[in-house]
């Protein structure tokens, strides 16, 4: 499988990853914690994980998820609080209650809900 680098400022180092990679996730899609209690909004998706080893380290080691999968930046809520959340591919879920995501940054990155998921800015697509 080819592979391929690029540098993650959050990680602060080079990551390796393969250079396709198929997602279950889309930008804008609304999806679900599959253990714990909160939903959100993609915004960004990293190929595999790409953030420091010190937050890597601070997952329990029985629910540590597997380093080579897509990682997923999420404009996330829970019922008291909203949040940054980086979250694997095995621990997201589509929401089944399909409705906007209650995060004071949704507008920055996306225009408008429709259809059960958010179209980007057109300003920060390409």
């Amino acid at each position: 499988m080819e592979r391929a680098q690029f540098f993650s400022a959050q990680a602060g180092r080079t990551i390796d990853a393969p250079r396709r990679l198929q997602t279950r996730f889309a930008i804008g899609d609304v999806v679900r914690h599959r253990v714990f209690d909160f939903r959100g909004v993609i915004f960004d998706i990293d190929p595999v994980f790409a953030n420091s080893e010190e937050w890597y380290a601070a997952i329990p080691e029985d629910i540590r998820p597997d380093r080579d999968q897509p990682f997923y930046h999420l404009l996330a809520e829970s019922d008291d609080n909203t949040y940054v959340a980086y979250v694997s591919q095995q621990n997201l879920i589509g929401d089944s209650r399909g409705g906007p995501v209650e995060h004071p940054d949704v507008h920055v990155y996306f225009q408008q809900f429709e259809n059960g998921r958010y179209r980007m800015r057109r300003s920060l697509t390409h």
